[in-house]
C-alpha cells in the first residue's frame, strides 16, 4: 500500500456531504491510513466550548443564544486547530468550510501549504432518506453509529439507539436545509482541477477505493497546476 509513503505530499482535504452520505466513514479511513487528524468543526466546537477558549466561550453564547455559530468564530477556531503540530502535513476537514465566507477563508488558510482537494460525495435524496430514517447514534456518548457498528458504539462500548430526530419529514427538511446551504461551495469549488465528485451510493470499500484514486489524480493535477 506505501510505495510513497516516504514522499507522501501534504494532503489538505475538505469532505463535503449531504447527512447519510457516508462522509464521517470515509473521512475516518482516510484519516487512519493517511495518518492525518480528522478535524470535525463539531468535534473541535465541543472542545473550545469545554476547554473555555476565548473562542469556545464566543461559540458558546451564540448556541445558547439559538444562533448559528458566525462565520468569524468558526474561522477563528479551525484556524487555531490547523496551526497545532499534527496538521502539518495535512487534515481531513469534516462540516468547514459552510459558507462562502468560510471556503475564502480556508483558502488562505492553506496558501502556502499546498492544494487543497475537495471531494463531494453525491448520493440519490430517496436513498439519504431511507438511510437516515433507519441511521443510529450510541446511547452513552451519541456519536452517530459507523456502518460496521454492530450491536456496541466503536467508541465508548454503548449501546446503539434508534435516532429520534430522523423521521423521514425531519429527514427531507434536513437535506433541503444541507443542499441551499452547499450549493453555492459546490459552485465555488467545481471549477478547480483539485474538486472531485464521488457517487456515494456505492458499498463503503468501493467508495473508499473511487476516493483514493480520486486523490492520487487530484493531487497530483493540484502539485501541477
Amino acid at each position: 500500500m506505501g510505495s510513497h509513503q516516504g514522499s507522501s505530499p501534504r494532503l489538505n482535504l475538505v469532505m463535503l456531504g449531504p447527512p447519510g452520505a457516508g462522509k464521517g466513514t470515509q473521512a475516518e479511513r482516510i484519516s487512519r491510513t493517511r495518518q492525518l487528524p480528522k478535524i470535525s468543526t463539531g468535534d473541535i466546537l465541543r472542545e473550545a466550548v469545554h476547554d473555555r477558549t476565548s473562542l469556545g466561550c464566543a461559540a458558546k453564547e451564540e448556541m445558547e443564544a439559538g444562533h448559528l455559530v458566525s462565520d468569524d468564530v468558526m474561522i477563528g477556531i479551525v484556524q487555531e486547530r490547523l496551526e497545532r503540530a499534527d496538521a502539518r502535513k495535512g487534515f481531513v476537514l469534516d462540516g468547514f468550510p459552510r459558507t462562502i465566507v468560510q471556503a475564502n477563508a480556508l483558502d488562505r488558510l492553506v496558501n502556502g501549504r499546498g492544494p487543497l482537494v475537495v471531494l463531494d460525495i453525491v448520493v440519490p435524496e430517496e436513498v439519504l432518506v431511507r438511510r437516515l430514517a433507519s441511521r443510529r447514534i450510541c446511547g452513552d456518548c451519541g456519536s452517530n453509529a459507523a456502518v460496521d457498528w454492530l450491536v456496541a458504539c466503536g467508541k465508548c462500548g454503548g449501546k446503539l439507539v434508534a435516532r429520534v430526530d430522523d423521521g423521514v419529514a425531519i429527514v427531507r427538511e434536513r437535506l433541503g436545509v444541507y443542499q441551499r446551504q452547499t450549493k453555492p461551495l459546490v459552485e465555488y469549488y467545481s471549477g478547480r482541477s483539485t474538486f472531485r465528485q464521488i457517487d456515494g451510493n456505492l458499498p463503503p470499500d468501493i467508495v473508499t477505493g473511487a476516493i483514493d484514486a480520486a486523490l492520487a489524480e487530484a493531487a497530483q493535477r493540484g502539485v501541477h497546476s
